[in-house]
């Protein structure tokens, strides 16, 4: 698959299963062996298995988000995609914006993920 379609694939999947907190259509968008890092002084989630894990706790507390994701910027096999959403958290208003980074194999799975993001009120919506 070539890159532009699989970061593409990458976006609207992440766009419409962030909104549906669909974790298992999200993380069949990565290869088996998949490393992604969230934050910079994270460790990084290694696995498919870890990284819906992470996924899943992502979502906990999070209700009625309103995901966009942008148009892919594409070099070679890696992509930039901006994303912005806007969610409760636990009842509380939030708006988070960020950046994923993604390199693709040539099956158009992500081999390497990181993203950065921020929120309104200094936080991600999982972190309670």
């Amino acid at each position: 698959m070539d890159a532009r379609q699989a970061a593409q694939r990458f976006a609207d999947t992440w766009q419409d299963g962030w909104t549906r907190h669909d974790a298992a259509a999200i993380t069949a968008l990565y290869r088996d062996d998949a490393v992604h890092t969230s934050m910079p002084f994270r460790p990084p989630h290694r696995g498919r298995q870890a990284i819906a894990d992470y996924i899943t706790w992502s979502f906990t507390g999070e209700s009625n988000p309103d995901v966009t994701f942008g148009p892919p910027l594409v070099d070679g096999d890696q992509a930039a995609i901006e994303f912005r959403v806007r969610a409760c958290d636990n009842g509380r208003p939030v708006t988070l914006a960020g950046c994923v980074f993604a390199q693709f194999d040539t099956d158009g799975l992500a081999v390497r993920t990181r993203d950065y993001w921020h929120t309104t009120d200094g936080h991600h919506p999982a972190d309670g």
